[in-house]
């Protein structure tokens, strides 16, 4: 039984070598584009051979982004402050930070890091560590004048019919006067018109 393992065996590496071989002899690698270049091998590689000899390179230093300036950072979309003075700490703004959505905060509550809103009026508010002075001041934008102008006569507009309220003429004489009321003759017999109903 061993002698066929190994026959079996023999025969089957012989035919995997032929098929290798026939598919290197007939098959035809594709042919590269026309336009298409050699490589140079013979060129030196050039660079900073350190590592490759075993000597690790210095780590690059990153350049410290500059920070931002704080009202920067800060972007104040709406208030709501309160009339009274005494309701002072009752006051909510809108703040958007570093671009991200906006938030509502209230009176001394965290805005970012160590800074907490401090007050908040009609349209602005003040930021900075909790206890301590005022960093940063935020205002709102104010609004853009209203639209305002006259408007010219109906009858200068180009195109638009031209209306006359019609004027109250004189009546007649004849019809100025209401003739006096006609009254009904009574009927004959001695009855009156209530006892015709």
């Amino acid at each position: 039984m061993l002698a066929r393992w190994v026959t079996f065996f023999v025969w089957a590496a012989a035919a995997a070598s032929a098929l290798a071989w026939g598919l290197k002899l007939m098959v035809t690698p594709p042919q590269a584009p026309p336009l298409t270049m050699v490589a140079d091998t013979h060129t030196v590689a050039r660079g900073d051979l350190t590592r490759l000899l075993g000597v690790d390179a210095p780590a690059p230093v990153a350049a410290a982004a500059p920070e931002p300036a704080a009202d920067a950072r800060f972007n104040l979309l709406g208030v709501v402050s309160p009339r009274a003075p005494k309701a002072a700490a009752e006051g909510v703004a809108l703040i958007a930070v570093d671009g991200k959505p906006a938030k509502a905060y209230r009176v001394g509550s965290v805005v970012d890091g160590q800074n907490v809103l401090q007050s908040v009026q009609a349209r602005s508010v003040t930021l900075g560590p909790k206890g301590g002075p005022s960093l940063i001041a935020l205002n709102i934008a104010p609004p853009a004048p209203a639209a305002t102008g006259v408007l010219p006569p109906p009858a200068a507009q180009p195109g638009a019919p031209s209306f006359t309220p019609p004027q109250p003429t004189a009546l007649p004489a004849a019809m100025q006067t209401a003739p006096p009321p006609q009254t009904l003759p009574q009927p004959r017999g001695g009855r009156s018109n209530d006892a015709l109903r």
